[in-house]
């Protein structure tokens, strides 16, 4: 050290510390130790001896220095004592502070490092890094080792032995066991034609022959997926999709995924590569219920699979793509994207495609490529399989989309089977329903006698207000005869003048453009009269798409003049409906049919003036829920099928009881039930008088007759009954005029005699408890031009009009209806005079929504679900 770094010695008095300490006086009533005295302190240690230095040597060493001398020899250790700082030495005792282990010992883990200082000591050797990565892989393959060892090889007989579901009547009974064990068949490699494996194997696995049967890419990407909480990715290999073909549980998981990727590695390594695709072939799933390939070639082509042709082949691989959107005959039941034609569309291109593929890969000639792709190999139709006929094939189908769309249960895993259904369907009410239909059916259709007789459909739902459950459906003729549509939960025909309730609920809740949110009452007055224009509420006319003025027509051209809601309701009268839509606004008109429980999707987009009418087409079920919505004072459930389901003996969740709301002001509601009370008491449902108990409801006939409903309701049940022609192979809706020998069908003629048949037998022995009294409304706002009273000479009963505007005698009545039985209370019949009071009672129930309106039959979605387009 140089000489002038060197600190020159301090005076024994202590230096300046000393003289600031001497300098406080005895007045400090303390006296300051002189410095190196032996205090016990952990200053102490570091006291200093002339002696002892050598001369030149630092009196008092840095504590600075003192840590880094520690490093060097390896830390300090607690009763360490630096030299001249022990018992016996000059400074007295002292107290060392080391930490760590003694100089010249390592640790067995070297870390911190032992013989390394500042940063470097947080350095881990390579020895200890090494070690590690060891440690680490070494754990990976003997848990690699012990999943390897834990699996076993699936079984494509287990798998094929699938569980059936089951579902049960509401009081508990079996219904039916439905599932695919008897539609499934497993075959051997060499009973599985060439083609059906090179079109498997060209669409999905190119490399099926060389590869090690696990894509661990693929399963890296499902596993990030899994991770950010998407979707999974299926196997990516056959040999993957083989192993999760062989799950009855198709949940997605880690676990599983691992598991599956050992399963994978495992079956690679002891089975050979025809009896994986043996297996995969013999356990997929191709829709219609069919799993395996023998299933699928009997369900869609009707013979063995050893027979089936290239081109079929590649139609069957173009299903394992996923059924519901690749079966040509439409799944809406399920996804409303998977119409018939989207399917037929897809499946055509992808069915091409294998078949391109499999020619580029040398799988077939050219003779037999060219061959194959000549002609889309279109499958046969639907089968009814056992146990799925009568009305038991519409109640399953209604279920399980209630199923389906209230779980995460995917169809594949539902198909599978093992789940019990417990449903809402009265197995008495259904046979009574379906015996209504049949009864009524049998008297007035002969297609064998009538052509127009042809293709004539029924399609009912029966449903408890206040609930919401589906007691009975009539869906149509039964599978078993060929007819797979369920009519009770289709769209596509439209409602007609069952729509008008609705119109009068939305003008009693919220008034028209004149009335500022205040309800009218149904004795306001609007002109009956035929072909009238409308007016929006700005005073302009209604224009038909070529700016030309739109006509309102009824059926009849009989003059009505001025009369009430009431009675324009009663008679089914198309043109005070209309304006009054107008007034009210079809947006609100729209609003009061969803809250009753119409899906949105049913209803016509364009809300013009036949709205009101009728264009839109909501499903039978929907109907008679919305219906039922009246008959509980506007208390709203929506409709369902199924009380619980259990898989396992567990209970699956999803299947509460929807919940009940007020979905429209109780007057309202019971104001629009006595309006329809009337209707069977005195207008076009009067053939539901013979009920012989207190009931309500409406019925419904479109332009061109193509289409008659008939809804009514007590306080116990609501039913709808819709009648309608249809085309088998366009589905396109065909008139009615002529069917049953009648110029025309209206809906309080055939849909109300069964109606009437049905509820006699569903009701029989239960109490007629009525309907709630109905409160006055008092804002009575007519349309303009409603002339002022003035005195007229009282028209007596037997007056009638000069010109009837009945077409069908049959449904006329013969006398005038008295006020007594146009009104149940006096304040109804006020103001009901002229031709409102004693015109002849004519039904003229018809929806006439023409094309020159700009309007549609309405092509919206309204099953009960979202459901298929009839």
């Amino acid at each position: 050290m140089s000489e002038h770094r060197r600190k020159p010695p301090q005076p024994q008095g202590g230096g300046r510390a000393a003289d600031r300490r001497g300098q406080s006086g005895p007045t400090s009533g303390r006296r300051a130790a002189p410095r190196g005295a032996t205090t016990g302190s952990p200053t102490d240690s570091y006291g200093s001896n002339p002696a002892d230095s050598g001369g030149d040597d630092r009196q008092y060493g840095s504590r600075a220095e003192a840590r880094r001398a520690a490093q060097r020899g390896g830390g300090r250790r607690r009763g360490a004592e630096p030299a001249g700082c022990g018992p016996g030495g000059p400074n007295g005792p002292g107290r060392g502070r080391g930490r760590g282990p003694a100089p010249g010992k390592k640790r067995f883990i070297d870390y911190p490092r032992f013989d390394k200082y500042g940063w470097r000591r947080w350095v881990p050797s390579w020895r200890l890094v090494s070690s590690l990565c060891l440690l680490f892989f070494g754990s990976i393959v003997a848990a690699v080792g012990v999943g390897y060892a834990m699996v076993s090889i699936p079984s494509e007989n287990t798998a094929a032995k699938s569980q059936n579901n089951v579902y049960y009547w509401s009081n508990g009974d079996q219904m039916v066991a439905t599932g695919t064990g008897a539609n499934r068949q497993n075959i051997t490699i060499a009973d599985i034609p060439k083609a059906m494996q090179w079109s498997v194997i060209s669409a999905e696995n190119k490399s099926f022959y060389t590869d090690s049967g696990v894509d661990p890419m693929g399963i890296a990407r499902a596993l990030v997926n899994m991770a950010r909480g998407g979707e999974t990715q299926g196997g990516s290999t056959i040999t993957q999709q083989f192993v999760k073909n062989t799950y009855l549980s198709q949940e997605q998981t880690v676990t599983r995924k691992f598991k599956e990727m050992f399963i994978s590695i495992k079956v690679g390594t002891q089975l050979s590569k025809e009896q994986v695709l043996q297996g995969y072939l013999n356990t997929s799933y191709y829709g219609r219920g069919a799993y395996g390939i023998q299933a699928a070639a009997q369900t869609y082509y009707g013979v063995d699979a050893v027979k089936l042709t290239p081109s079929q082949c590649a139609f069957l691989a173009a299903l394992l793509k996923g059924p519901t959107y690749y079966d040509p005959i439409g799944a809406t039941n399920i996804d409303s994207a998977a119409t018939a034609s989207a399917n037929r569309k897809r499946s055509e291109a992808r069915w091409s495609w294998i078949l391109e593929q499999m020619h580029n890969d040398k799988r077939i000639t050219d003779a037999e490529y060219q061959e194959a792709i000549k002609k889309y190999p279109q499958p046969q139709g639907l089968k009814a399989t056992k146990g799925m006929t009568g009305q038991i094939s519409y109640l399953v189908d209604t279920a399980k989309k209630y199923v389906l769309s209230h779980s995460n249960i995917s169809q594949t895993e539902f198909d599978k089977g093992g789940f019990q259904i417990y449903t809402t369907f009265e197995k008495a009410k259904v046979n009574e329903l379906s015996a209504a239909v049949k009864k009524v059916q049998k008297d007035r259709i002969d297609p064998k006698k009538r052509s127009l007789d042809k293709y004539v459909q029924f399609g009912a739902a029966s449903v408890r207000p206040k609930d919401g459950a589906i007691v009975a459906l009539y869906g149509g003729d039964g599978y078993e005869n060929g007819h797979f549509t369920n009519n009770a939960d289709t769209s596509g025909v439209p409602v007609g003048s069952t729509w008008k309730p609705f119109v009068l609920a939305a003008a009693m809740e919220y008034g028209t453009y004149k009335t500022d949110g205040v309800g009218i009452s149904p004795l306001s007055k609007y002109n009956g009269d035929d072909h009238l224009k409308v007016r929006n509420q700005d005073g302009s006319y209604v224009l038909n798409k070529d700016n030309s003025i739109f006509y309102q027509n009824n059926e009849s051209k009989y003059p009505w003049g001025y009369i009430t809601l009431r009675k324009a309701m009663e008679q089914s009268i198309n043109t005070p409906y209309v304006q009054l839509g107008m007034d009210v606004g079809m947006t609100k008109v729209k609003a009061v049919a969803q809250s009753a429980g119409i899906l949105n999707g049913s209803m016509t987009k364009d809300l013009n003036a036949s709205f009101a009418i009728g264009t839109s087409t909501p499903s039978a079920i929907r109907m008679a829920d919305a219906y039922a919505t009246f008959a509980a004072s506007g208390k709203q459930a929506d409709p369902y099928s199924v009380t619980s389901v259990k898989q396992g003996g567990q209970p699956v969740a999803g299947f509460n009881k929807p919940a009940v709301k007020q979905a429209m002001p109780e007057n309202v509601a019971n104001n629009v039930t006595d309006t329809l009370e009337n209707v069977i008491q005195n207008g076009t449902a009067k053939n539901a008088k013979a009920l012989g108990r207190t009931a309500a409801g409406k019925t419904g006939t479109t332009d061109s007759n193509k289409s008659a409903w008939f809804v009514g309701y007590t306080q116990q049940l609501s039913t709808s009954i819709a009648m309608f022609r249809e085309n088998p192979k366009d589905a396109e809706l065909l008139s009615m005029n002529g069917t049953a020998g009648v110029p025309s069908i209206h809906g309080g003629d055939i849909p109300t005699s069964i109606w009437t048949e049905y509820m006699e037998a569903a009701l029989k022995g239960d109490s007629d408890p009525g309907f709630p009294d109905a409160t006055k409304i008092d804002k009575v706002q007519n349309e303009d031009g409603v002339p002022s009273p003035t005195p007229t000479p009282v028209v007596t009963p037997s007056e009638t009009p000069s010109e009837t505007p009945s077409e069908t005698p049959s449904e006329t009545p013969s006398s005038t209806p008295s006020a007594t039985e146009s009104c149940r209370f006096s304040w109804q019949c006020s103001g009901n005079g002229g031709t409102d009071g004693g015109a002849t009672s004519t039904p003229t129930d018809t929806a006439t929504a023409t094309e020159s309106s700009g309007t549609t039959n309405g092509n919206g979605n309204g099953g009960i679900f979202g459901g298929a387009t009839g």
